[in-house]
């Protein structure tokens, strides 16, 4: 949308920062040395918080009513020479070389149905935009937004951008007024979403990034204010900051007071911690600025500072300025030019208004000409820089798309190449473009003609094809079958969205509107990818392999775990089996799983045993189908202070330093290593069969663990697997491991807190009532105490007096009565509510953690078929969700207590809630208090 306008325009001299209404210090087009300012104005957001799972969000309420925004074109002072034309022969084009869509789907239009219900035209122009991650593709329209999967299936939406700033307050949730945009940040494996308020004031850009590689996780929320009318916001992900640029007019949008770029700090941005902007402005000879936006992995030179692009102050020259950010001191922030790159003459298109013609109906459309298109995409390839931009133009009887690349924009920028493209006499324009990663082009474009109703094209070209040349001929993503119509509804567009799939570096998605059949208010939109065949050519699968954390020093008979990951640096994904070696002599090493794919993970987990005092390196090795990497963990074993767990894992091939009672063994086919203990037998036995070993903690605590295979044919009744830890200096005994019969033969591992000098005695028992046929038995192995994990939740026992830390929904309130401590987070009320009310905290697991626990108290005088408690995990990296407290309704429960599996270093939201069905008479509500990651 560019609707109405506003700015503020700021300097900074000798430490005073300076406001004015019009021209920047820069204000000479012509002149030779560009102009260096430092420190510009610097201001610290207006707020920020991190929302819920988007998953978990209702959708805002939407809009009554239709609205056009309008177009407030920006001050073109040379109208240039038109481009020479190609022959005024309709549909005649190069010859189809361009490959076919890989997927072709409908987005967010009318009619579009996704899982949040079905979508109606409310506006217009649509500000159609998206970008492709790993796995996903997230489009926005003016509106509302919406995730698919990359096959094209919708998974989230669609839903109004407001959405995701629900429970933000101010103007971020309350209005809805679009000009938004939608990157992938793949050098974090983000995404970050924009789009601005103005229909109230303060004037905003409301900024939201993801916690994780999965859009419809938890986002850091951000607001930032400007003094005037922020039109047309533009951002791109750099290193060093997420830079957005604005058309700044006054409040009632009738004065252009020139462009703003602002640079936001993207690293605290990541992190959800309170963050900064700092802006500099041009004089209002310039406007439509683009930043630049980083496509592939490969990044910028350390320290280069983002290039920003505007069409020049005459009809041959394009305008650029370099902002260099520093977060540490501001003052040092520059931000250098206008400096000029000579082009070939050209005339904007439609005289950067309203000409385009369209088929069966004399209503014409916007030509946006007076600006660069979105984006600016930007690639570092191994011998060179560059980046590429566009803009509509003039060719002969029609419109074509005018395109750039510019090598070496953090040195010496310089055209290395530009081309019109017009293959024919039809009007091509609203373009936007992107490069692959061997040096390939693709231009997406809306084209029309008084003969041709807006259809979806793409062209493009390969690095060896001659320079200025789009010869691989013209695609179709789809050809509308309608025109649009209505009282001067001439608003098209605004932009459309070329990106880069970062999976292989190749495929090209592109996302821009067209008419189903003629009418107003009815556009949908199109969502397409392709790829050239070539791209890619012969690069070698290929991976990097790390250990997090790369050091572990253990007491001995205490373990620890690292994280070994992986990446792809080149190619694709393959198979790697792992392995360990380098294990000191009585110690153990293990690796789960064993084998995996490339981008994957895996714990190593490891006890010091016996080994004796002194420095160690683990060599953790991938071996992939074309590439074998290794990493180091360099293991430090220290004097236990008092006697850990003794031969734990058993691999002494004896139960020395057990105390045994009843039938019990060592085996093969333990857990890790070769041996197993064994309590039972193969054959029926008679009651207990048990192995038991006395400790002392370590001085620092830590967690007791152990893994448990157990084989029983009988029933829980007769037969089961049961453990205990007893505190020898406390008196008392606890059952870390209740009794279970199961025979599915899977390996279940039990955790215990224990605390630092403290006597225990750990019993692992089997019990078989010695029924001939059914002998029931169980394995034991990895027996060993953790060091002390620090817990990532904040507030996990509410001893705040509050839920800070927590995102509530529904009815929430700490109360006291909790199960440890004075309080307890309470989700319902004494009185009914409705629907669901929920805590949840988004945390990662810290290396060494693999449990989650929590206590709960659930008051539920119901039925489960009305009203109950339940609580979710979902693993936002691997983009699941479990169930770890199924659905239950208790009258007047106990304190009960739920564990859940986790993988360190993994992101996970705990959602912990409560449903009432707001029955008068029988409130349901629950407790919930003491979670914990250990």
């Amino acid at each position: 949308m560019t609707g109405a306008r506003a700015c503020r325009q700021w300097f900074a001299a000798a430490g005073i920062v300076v406001c004015a209404g019009g021209m920047a210090a820069s204000a000479d087009p012509g002149q030779k040395t560009p102009e260096i300012r430092r420190g510009g104005h610097l201001e610290a957001e207006v707020a920020h918080d991190t929302s819920p799972p988007l998953w978990l969000i209702p959708p805002a309420p939407r809009r009554e009513g239709q609205r056009v925004h309008p177009v407030f074109p920006l001050p073109r002072p040379h109208p240039g020479s038109p481009t020479s034309g190609p022959p005024a022969v309709p549909g005649s084009v190069p010859p189809p070389f361009i490959p076919a869509t890989n997927v072709s789907f409908d987005g967010v239009g009318q009619g579009f149905t996704g899982p949040a219900g079905t979508f109606t035209v409310a506006s217009a122009p649509p500000d159609t935009v998206g970008d492709v991650g790993p796995n996903h593709y997230v489009q926005l329209v003016n509106t509302d937004f919406a995730i698919f999967n990359k096959t094209g299936a919708p998974v989230f939406g669609p839903v109004p951008t407001n959405t995701l700033w629900s429970g933000f307050g101010g103007g971020c949730q309350s209005n809805n007024d679009g000009d938004g945009t939608v990157l992938y940040d793949p050098i974090a494996d983000r995404w970050v979403i924009s789009q601005f308020s103005v229909s109230t004031t303060p004037f905003l850009e409301c900024v939201a990034v993801s916690q994780t590689g999965d859009p419809t996780g938890s986002w850091n929320r951000y607001a930032f204010q400007y003094g005037n009318f922020p039109d047309y916001p533009k951002m791109g992900v750099w290193p060093d900051a997420y830079y957005e640029t604005f058309n700044m007019f006054n409040a009632a949008g009738t004065v252009y007071l020139g462009a703003q770029v602002c640079a936001y700090d993207r690293t605290k941005m990541l992190a959800g911690q309170a963050a900064t902007q700092q802006c500099f402005s041009t004089s209002t000879t310039y406007g439509g600025l683009l930043p630049a936006d980083l496509d592939g992995s490969r990044l910028p030179p350390a320290g280069a500072p983002n290039f920003v692009l505007a069409l020049g102050a005459t009809s041959t020259t394009l305008a650029y300025w370099r902002f260099h950010v520093d977060w540490t001191t501001p003052t040092n922030t520059t931000f250098t030019g206008p400096s000029t790159i000579t082009v070939a003459s050209y005339a904007e298109a439609c005289g950067g208004g309203t000409c385009i013609p369209q088929g069966g109906v004399s209503q014409q459309l916007d030509s946006l000409a007076d600006r660069l298109m979105f984006r600016l995409a930007y690639r570092n390839f191994s011998d060179h820089e560059a980046v590429v931009a566009n803009h509509s133009v003039t060719a002969g009887s029609g419109v074509g798309v005018r395109w750039y690349e510019i090598r070496s924009p953090s040195t010496t920028p310089t055209l290395f190449q530009s081309g019109t493209y017009a293959p024919n006499s039809d009007f091509r324009w609203m373009g936007s473009i992107a490069t692959d990663q061997s040096g390939d082009i693709a231009l997406g474009f809306s084209v029309s003609s008084a003969s041709l109703h807006p259809q979806v094209h793409y062209t493009g070209r390969l690095a060896g094809d001659a320079a200025g040349t789009m010869p691989q001929g013209e695609g179709s993503i789809i050809d509308g079958a309608g025109s649009q119509t209505g009282s001067s509804l001439s608003r098209w567009g605004d932009y459309s969205g070329m990106s880069v799939d970062p999976s292989d570096d190749c495929t090209f998605w592109y996302t821009n509107e067209y008419i189903p059949s003629n009418g107003a208010f009815n556009w949908r939109t199109r969502i397409g990818s392709f790829k050239f065949s070539a791209c890619g050519g012969t690069t070698t699968d290929d991976f990097s392999i790390s250990a997090s954390p790369s050091s572990l020093t253990l007491a001995q008979g205490a373990g620890g775990s690292s994280t070994i990951s992986t990446a792809v640096t080149s190619g694709s994904a393959q198979a790697i089996t792992l392995s360990v070696s380098g294990t000191p002599a009585g110690a153990t090493a293990s690796l789960s799983p064993t084998s995996i794919t490339a981008g994957g993970s895996s714990t190593l987990s490891v006890n010091a045993g016996t080994a004796a005092a002194g420095t160690y390196t683990l060599v953790v090795t991938g071996t992939g189908t074309s590439a074998t990497h290794s990493t180091n963990v360099s293991l430090t074993v220290t004097s236990g202070g008092g006697s850990a767990i003794v031969n734990g894992g058993f691999e002494t091939g004896t139960l020395s330093g057990w105390t045994s009672a009843g039938t019990t063994s060592v085996v093969t086919g333990g857990h890790s290593g070769t041996y197993a203990a064994r309590a039972g037998s193969t054959s029926p036995t008679s009651g207990d069969s048990s192995i038991a070993q006395t400790f002392t903690a370590p001085a620092a605590g830590g967690t007791l663990s152990f893994w448990y295979k157990i084989t029983c044919p009988d029933t829980l009744t007769y037969d089961w697997a049961t453990a205990t830890l007893r505190d020898n200096a406390a008196g008392t005994t606890s059952t870390i491991l209740a009794k279970v019969c199961t025979n599915n033969g899977t390996w279940v591992k039990v955790t215990a807190p224990v605390t630092g000098g403290r006597s225990y005695t750990l019993t692992l028992v089997s019990h078989d009532d010695n029924y001939a046929g059914d002998a029931t038995y169980t394995l034991y192995d990895d027996v060993q105490i953790d060091a002390p994990v620090s817990n990532p939740i904040v507030n996990p026992g509410f001893e705040t007096g509050n839920l800070s830390g927590w995102t509530s929904a529904g009815t929430t309130s700490a109360v006291t009565g909790g199960h440890s401590g004075t309080y307890a987070a309470r989700a319902g009320s004494t009185s009914p509510t409705s629907g669901d009310s929920s805590v949840a905290q988004t945390f990662t697991a810290p290396s060494g953690s693999s449990a989650l626990s929590f206590w709960y108290k659930v008051t539920c005088p119901d039925t489960l078929t009305y009203d109950w408690a339940t609580a979710t995990l979902r693993d936002n990296t691997a983009g699941t969700t479990s169930t770890v407290l199924p659905k239950v309704c208790v009258g007047a429960g106990a304190w009960t207590k739920v564990n859940a599996g986790i993988v360190a270093g993994h992101s996970y939201t705990l959602t912990l809630i409560s449903h009432d069905d707001n029955y008068p008479g029988d409130a349901t509500y629950t407790l919930y208090d003491d979670v914990s990651v250990q």
